[in-house]
């Protein structure tokens, strides 16, 4: 639990570090994962694995298979904030804990307590008033909102891969397999829609630099090494923390005002996680 909610802020500094990142969305989400492969593979050298390895070519489309959901999320979330508004491609991003429940009882079974749906409803509830309430929803265009409830999607599915793999390997092998994978996807991507790959100064190195061992190894390696432990459906609900986070550290580092309506928000959110693990 410790490790998850440790995970879920690191996550939610990930905003952060975008929006400083001095190359385009699509760059910055290939340097995320291209970068963080170097700490994996460096711990895989200096640790003794466990012998898991893959048995077949089912077995290597499982592990990258979340790798290619996350690089499909990351893509279609950096996109939809160009094209809506950003309490639209907020809001619409974190409705991933409604397909992640609704996933994990018609694919996997998995019984869903009334009380657990009590503390998602909760959650994005305080989600909503995080953002400021219903009045700042609005504004967004139609193309826009559907490509973030597509971000949404794709991080359900990565959630739910993620869970199954889960079960048969360690942490280190996932996340070496997930992360190649997402790069693999992602370079195409950027080299394609973006104008500058590469940072140029010290200052936009340290943000993708810190995208990558923050947000995806400290934050993407503490919830996969969490999913061994604790259902899919709660381990993707907290990370509606990633919100509250982002708007602590954009008050901390970006001077961005949190009024009385954000910090009621909050405590919402954090309300509707405990909820939902009495359930």
């Amino acid at each position: 639990m410790i490790a998850l909610l440790i995970g879920g802020a690191a996550i939610g500094g990930s905003p952060i570090f975008v929006r400083l990142s001095e190359v385009g969305p699509m760059a910055t989400a290939f340097w995320r994962v291209s970068l963080a492969l170097l700490p994996f593979l460096l711990i895989s050298r200096v640790t003794k694995q466990a012998d898991e390895t893959p048995a077949g070519l089912r077995d290597y489309l499982f592990l990258a298979l979340p790798g290619a959901f996350l690089a499909i999320d990351l893509a279609a979330w950096h996109l939809s904030l160009t094209m809506t508004s950003v309490a639209n491609a907020t809001l619409l991003a974190n409705l991933a804990p409604v397909f992640v429940t609704i996933g994990s009882w018609l694919i996997f079974r998995t019984r869903i307590t009334p009380v657990f749906l009590a503390g998602l409803a909760l959650a994005l509830i305080g989600v909503i008033v995080l953002k400021g309430g219903p009045a700042a929803i609005g504004g967004g265009q139609l193309a826009g909102d559907a490509t973030a409830i597509v971000a949404a999607i794709f991080y359900a599915c990565y959630m739910l891969s993620l869970g199954h793999v889960r079960s048969r390997f360690s942490t280190l092998r996932i996340m070496i397999w997930t992360t190649f994978s997402a790069a693999v996807c992602m370079l195409p991507l950027a080299f394609f829609f973006e104008s500058g790959m590469v940072p140029v100064t010290l200052f936009g190195w340290a943000m993708v630099l810190g995208l990558a061992f923050i947000s995806h190894v400290g934050g993407q390696g503490l919830v996969t090494y969490a999913l061994a432990y604790l259902p899919t459906a709660f381990s993707s609900l907290t990370l509606l923390l990633q919100p509250v986070v982002a708007a602590i550290l954009a008050w901390l580092l970006l001077s961005e005002p949190i009024g009385l309506l954000q910090a009621v928000g909050g405590l919402i959110v954090l309300a509707g996680i405990l909820v939902a693990r009495r359930g």
